[in-house]
């Protein structure tokens, strides 16, 4: 078969002017011929449903997410409903790194990939030059008298950029002479782990991102009390910085479907979902948006539950999980050299992460589906082995083969999710955000990630009772985790045994609204492996890309 960018280039794309003009949408900006600013619309329309795509948790292999994402919109597009696939902008870190793009595969893409795996419509850059911006104006204020008596051994804000670069993990800044400022340890944060990037996400519009920058906290001063961006006169020109990244980007999938993508944090270190302004702009203009969630379904829709729905008051129709058969495998146990080899016993093993994926999403609502995404290696054996365990569940479970054929890979399911969404889903959050702190991470880990117990450093407990004396302690809790297992151990695929959850730090996003707990060694600015992406990267004497997929 075709490499993902040989069938993106085939594909025949249209002027965005006709996508818009589909979605009955006037207010845009063109980028280009393929892709397009548009102003947020939320006039909503009261029978479109909101379906959400998640998966099991994620192994080397990718168990295609965001492939069935657009299948799906694809696939309802096909059977007459307007839909829209709803999806976060792709990182420069992954694309460079080792996960690669988040455009899709095979024949279920958004396009042009090229332009949204890189620079796209420069949204990730004006949340990084935002961050920046504030970061610059705290040690200006610092050196100008530093007025608000900032702690300089306090300051909690991080400088940033979208790449993968552990040597900026931990930096000194402020060296040489009297005029570059004062000396002090800094570090960067990736940008899609940023609060500005959360923030983004999280806000209705300009004016309600403008409220929540305000508040985000930089630093803490001599006495303790909080220092916020609206303390160092930052706020303005954060907003004026981030107008136009605030509008959604109109694109299209491979048979011309369209797409809304806007922002992008990761699910292990951030809350994993596009923005709210994308997914209220979809769901006003279709029958149905289909979005996703980050990672597995112990992160991503954990967090698009929590803090999403929560912050957006939103009610999802229906969650579809992605699983593949040979990521099953690989949580039983099954050797990555042998993976393709059929074997049902490791298949039954590795069922467990799925099932306890699906127990924890009928804790939030009744609507759940299984989309099994179809890989050649896949035997008739190992799929109705699989079909039958899921459907044990009570739960129903359809083999799409979405890579292949695109839309025409999944009717079956999209016929079921027409019907299943116009039922009542009885969708609820997992805890009160009015609890403590701890009982809300306990409720998660043992009820999410099962398990027995949660151990604190000295650290994260002193955090606790600052959250705790600003009275800030009513806010959900974002995770911040591994992805590789349920546990907070990448090792441990199938935690059989009792285990604690370690919480080594807290952090407050006051501007975001949650509480952010950073399990084990967990990390904020990923690193390169050993042979990244950007090393097969180029481009050819054409013009054209080659090695991004």
């Amino acid at each position: 078969m075709k490499k993902d960018i040989e069938i993106a280039r085939e594909a025949e794309i249209k002027d965005i002017d006709e996508i818009a003009q589909y979605l009955k949408i006037t207010d845009y900006e063109k980028y280009g011929k393929y892709k397009a600013k548009i102003n947020p619309c939320f006039s909503e329309k009261k029978d479109s449903k909101l379906i959400l795509v998640t998966a099991i948790s994620p192994t080397p292999f990718g168990e295609g997410k965001t492939t069935m994402n657009v299948a799906l919109s694809m696939g309802l597009n096909k059977l007459g409903k307007k839909s829209v696939s709803v999806l976060r902008e792709p990182s420069l870190g992954p694309s460079f790194g080792m996960k690669g793009g988040a455009c899709g595969a095979g024949y279920s893409q958004v396009i042009p990939m090229e332009d949204i795996n890189l620079h796209f419509t420069g949204d990730f850059h004006a949340i990084t030059s935002a961050v920046n911006l504030v970061a610059a104006m705290i040690d200006n204020h610092i050196y100008q008298g530093n007025e608000k008596n900032i702690d300089l051994n306090n300051i909690i804000w991080k400088r940033c950029v979208d790449l993968n670069d552990r040597v900026l993990r931990e930096v000194v800044v402020g060296l040489g002479k009297k005029t570059n400022g004062i000396v002090r340890q800094d570090g960067f944060d990736i940008t899609v782990a940023t609060e500005m990037m959360a923030v983004f996400c999280l806000s209705n519009d300009l004016f309600d991102f403008k409220k929540k920058v305000s508040k985000m906290i930089v630093a803490y001063d001599v006495e303790g009390n909080p220092v916020t961006v609206e303390d160092i006169k930052a706020t303005g020109s954060v907003c004026v910085l981030m107008k136009e990244a605030l509008k959604p980007n109109l694109c299209q999938t491979l048979e011309n479907t369209p797409a809304i993508i806007h922002g992008g944090p990761f699910a292990n270190i951030a809350h994993g979902c596009n923005s709210i302004i994308a997914t209220k702009t979809a769901l006003s203009l279709s029958d149905f948006a289909v979005t996703e969630a980050g990672f597995g379904a112990d992160l991503g829709a954990e967090k698009f539950y929590d803090i999403k729905c929560r912050k957006a008051n939103l009610k999802p129709n229906m969650t579809v999980v992605v699983a593949t058969i040979r990521a099953l495998k690989y949580h039983g146990g099954q050797d990555l050299k042998n993976i393709d080899e059929e074997n049902t016993e490791y298949l039954k093993k590795g069922f467990k992460n799925l099932k306890i994926h699906l127990e924890n999403l009928k804790k939030f609502s009744n609507n759940i589906v299984v989309a099994i995404n179809k890989f050649d290696q896949d035997t008739k054996k190992e799929l109705e082995t699989l079909k039958k365990l899921i459907e044990n569940e009570s739960i129903k479970a359809f083999e799409c083969d979405v890579y292949h054929k695109g839309s025409e890979g999944c009717l079956d399911i999209c016929k079921y999710i027409i019907e299943e969404s116009q039922k009542e889903n009885n969708f609820k959050a997992l805890y009160d955000e009015n609890l403590p702190i701890k009982e809300k991470i306990e409720i998660i880990a043992k009820e999410i990630y099962r398990a027995s117990g949660v151990k604190y450093s000295k650290k994260a407990l002193n955090e606790i009772k600052r959250i705790n004396d600003l009275n800030s302690n009513n806010l959900p809790i974002c995770v911040a985790k591994t992805q590789y297992s349920l546990s907070d151990d990448p090792k441990n695929l199938n935690p059989d045994s009792e285990y604690e959850i370690t919480i080594n730090d807290i952090k407050l996003n006051q501007g975001a609204g949650f509480i952010v707990a950073l399990t084990q060694n967990i990390l904020t600015m990923p690193g390169l492996p050993k042979k990244p992406a950007a090393y097969e990267i180029d481009i050819d004497e054409n013009g054209n890309i080659i090695g991004l997929f």
